[in-house]
C-alpha cells in the first residue's frame, strides 16, 4: 500500500494494539503511544488513518464503560475542543511536509511535558474547556489528544476516567475526522490504512478487557512518555533537517 512493506505493516499493527490497549486501560493511550511510533514507521500513518482507529476504538470502550459515564462533566471540554480543531486544521492548511514533521513532534514533546509537569487543576467548567482546546488542536494535528484532558482527570478514579474521557475522545475524534475529510487530509489512501491498521486495534480493546482491572496503569506510564518523547524528538530533528 503505497511505500508500505508488509513489514511496515506489521510493525504499525503492533503499535496501535500497544496504544488501543494502553486506552482500554486507563482512558487514553492511543494517541501517546501510538502516533510517534506510527510517524517513526510512516508519516502516512498520521494523523488520519490513527485518528480513524481512535473514532472505533472510544465507540467500543464507552460502550464497555457507559454505566459510569458521567456527561454534564464531558460538555464543557467538547465545547473547546471544537475551537481547538478548527485552529488545527487553520495550521494544517499552511504547512509543509517538513513544517509537519516539526510541529508534530514538538507537540507530542509539549504532550509528554504536560504529562510529566505535576500540575493538577480541578476538574471544572474552565479548565474543562481550556483542556479540550489543546486537546482538540494537538489531537487534530497529531491524533495525541489525551495529556491535557488526563491532566483534569488525574485525580478521579478508574471507571469515571475511562467512560468520560472516551466520551470526550469519541466527540473529539469524529471532529478531527470530519475536519480533516473536509480538508482534504482523509481520502482513500487513509481509509485503506485505516483498515490495515484495524487488526492492531481491536486485538488491543479485546486485550485489554481481560486485563483492566490486573494491569496497573501507572507502571506503564514512564515507558510510555519515554516512547513518545524520543519519538518526537526524532520528529523535530527529522524537521530541522535540510
Amino acid at each position: 500500500m503505497d511505500d508500505l512493506t508488509l513489514l511496515s505493516l506489521l510493525l504499525a499493527n503492533v503499535a496501535i494494539f500497544a496504544g488501543a490497549f494502553l486506552q482500554g486501560l486507563a482512558g487514553y493511550g492511543i494517541g501517546t503511544l501510538s502516533a510517534p511510533l506510527l510517524f517513526l514507521v510512516s508519516p502516512l500513518l498520521v494523523p488520519g488513518p490513527l485518528v480513524l482507529n481512535a473514532v472505533l476504538l472510544t465507540v467500543l470502550i464507552l460502550w464497555r464503560s457507559r454505566t459510569h459515564l458521567a456527561f454534564r462533566q464531558v460538555r464543557f471540554a467538547m465545547g473547546g475542543d471544537i475551537v481547538g480543531t478548527l485552529l488545527a486544521v487553520a495550521t494544517l492548511a499552511v504547512l509543509t511536509p517538513k513544517g509537519f514533521e516539526l510541529i508534530f513532534g514538538v507537540l507530542i514533546l509539549i504532550g509528554v511535558m504536560l504529562s510529566v509537569a505535576g500540575l493538577r487543576p480541578r476538574l471544572n467548567a474552565r479548565n474543562s474547556l481550556l483542556a479540550g482546546g489543546a486537546s482538540g488542536y494537538m489531537g487534530t494535528i497529531t491524533a495525541v489528544g489525551g495529556p491535557p484532558i488526563a491532566l483534569i482527570y488525574q485525580n478521579e478514579h478508574g471507571p469515571l476516567v475511562r467512560a468520560n474521557m472516551s466520551a470526550f475522545f469519541l466527540f473529539a475524534s469524529f471532529a478531527s475526522a470530519v475536519a480533516l475529510f473536509f480538508s482534504g487530509f482523509i481520502g482513500p489512501r487513509e481509509w485503506g490504512l485505516f483498515a490495515a491498521l484495524l487488526p492492531g486495534t481491536l486485538l488491543g480493546f479485546l486485550a485489554s478487557g481481560h486485563l483492566v482491572h490486573r494491569v496497573p496503569f501507572a507502571a506503564l506510564r514512564p515507558l510510555i512518555l519515554g516512547i513518545a518523547a524520543i519519538a518526537g524528538i526524532g520528529a523535530v530533528v527529522k524537521g530541522l533537517l535540510p
